[in-house]
């Protein structure tokens, strides 16, 4: 089978692509402006990618077309895909229909922490010797690929609040009907999709409803929106995480690199691994608790995260040049920025730590966080915000509160000549974006190399 997928840059759709190839199906696909990592992974596979979204990419006809989120009515493809009569769907109910069916499902969500969460608890039982299958929505370096079928019963996938498609206004995780569901977390985002934060409770209740009586939640013990979401109803029993709840992190290290693992009163296991921050100690807590639903003993998920190795774009080290150095991180809602930085923080001591930010998500574009981004970023000793042409509110709103530690620039190439001019060795710059950001990490560490 033809199977031509529109949007398959996208984290998500790529992941679809790589499930299809496995399955034996002929892929293509159409989208604008990749960038790494998905478009390299689609390129190491043999995927076919076109440019664009001419009309002309449906020849030769295909038999199936998945379609991403991202494209809507008035796309010159979804068009051409509609007149044609060429049968279609969303890549949530393909995943469901073809890689899900008769799997146990464990699914993570969250507001934060899934991409982390997902290949955390992949790579658990992947370690554990059950050979899982994953759809995540990154690239987790451990398997350095975003989704496999696997061998086993056992499939992870990142189960994302965002709506299907076009014509599926359902948040993409209710298609996936998880024996296992992680909650991580529950704040306002996606603002160009939901009106406010009890629509997005609305949808995250769709997903509770979903999960069978044999099954298992795992919940954020510390979140009361989630908390909120169980008082709305509850059928699936629910082991909480953080805190003082069922599965709890004794911390040996204070930056959270080595930490023992505590389930119902009892010590279970200790992490030492190359991650840090609070956060990922409670993406760790997550995995081992939904992972020991699957079978996996505590000890034996520990001495997995010991060998983990996060998946791209978390905080990741994107090289050093001339004794600086530059991490690239997803980071796009305040509180994951916050997060970020004081994990960061606590790694680097006194160093100086130079934030770089670009507002791209369409919830930063609408302004909806112009109050809290600002506080998210006071860790940082210097804060560069990128202006994007078509932002609708004034960045200088961010940068008065920082005290005359904030900057905003109108291109990518002011912000590299900014940087160099300032930046001297034992710096370290965290640079932020959901998207490519115009390969600024590389060019930063190639003018400071060169300088």
């Amino acid at each position: 089978m033809h199977v031509h997928i529109l949007g398959i840059g996208g984290t998500f759709m790529a992941g679809v692509a790589l499930l299809a190839r496995a399955l034996g199906h002929r892929v293509t696909g159409s989208d604008k402006g990749l960038y790494p990592p998905m478009s390299t992974q689609l390129q190491e596979q043999g995927v076919e990618v076109r440019e664009g979204y001419e009309p002309s990419h449906l020849d030769p006809r295909p038999d199936s077309v998945v379609i991403g989120n991202a494209l809507s009515r008035g796309n010159a493809l979804v068009e051409a895909v509609l007149d044609a009569d060429i049968p279609y769907t969303s890549g949530a109910q393909w995943v469901a229909e073809h890689a899900l069916a008769g799997r146990w499902t464990l699914a993570v969500a969250g507001t934060h922490g899934k991409t982390t969460t997902s290949a955390m608890l992949a790579w658990i039982l992947e370690y554990a010797g059950l050979k899982p299958g994953f759809l995540i929505g990154g690239v987790p370096t451990n398997f350095g690929i975003s989704a496999r079928l696997g061998e086993g019963r056992h499939f992870v996938i990142e189960a994302d609040e965002y709506d299907t498609a076009f014509f599926d206004k359902r948040s993409k995780f209710v298609h996936y009907r998880p024996r296992t569901a992680v909650l991580n977390n529950l704040e306002y985002d996606h603002a160009d999709i939901f009106p406010d934060l009890d629509s997005i409770k609305r949808q995250f209740h769709h997903l509770v409803r979903t999960v069978p009586p044999s099954g298992r939640l795992v919940v954020n013990a510390a979140d009361a929106n989630l908390r909120d979401v169980l008082e709305a109803g509850c059928w699936t029993p629910v082991e909480r995480f953080g805190g003082e709840s069922e599965w709890r992190a004794e911390l040996i290290e204070a930056d959270g690199s080595r930490f023992r693992v505590v389930h119902r009163g009892n010590p279970a296991g200790e992490v030492r691994w190359r991650l840090y921050g609070a956060y990922n100690v409670d993406n760790a807590l997550a995995a081992l608790a939904a992972a020991h639903h699957a079978g996996v003993p505590v000890d034996r998920g520990c001495a997995a995260l010991t060998a983990f190795q996060n998946a791209r774009r978390r905080l990741e080290v994107r090289g050093e040049a001339n004794g600086v150095t530059v991490y690239d991180d997803f980071a796009h809602h305040p509180t994951a920025i916050r997060l970020t930085l004081e994990a960061l923080r606590q790694r680097v001591g006194d160093a100086r730590l130079i934030a770089v930010l670009e507002p791209r998500s369409n919830t930063m574009r609408l302004g909806v966080h112009r109050d809290t981004l600002g506080p998210a970023l006071v860790l940082a000793d210097r804060v560069y915000l990128f202006r994007p042409n078509d932002l609708t509110w004034n960045l200088e709103r961010v940068t008065r509160t920082l005290d005359g530690r904030g900057r905003v620039l109108d291109s990518v190439a002011a912000i590299i000549d900014a940087l160099a001019a300032e930046l001297r060795p034992g710096d370290h710059v965290l640079v932020m974006s959901n998207g490519g950001f115009e390969n600024l990490h590389a060019r930063l560490l190639d003018r400071l190399g060169g300088s």
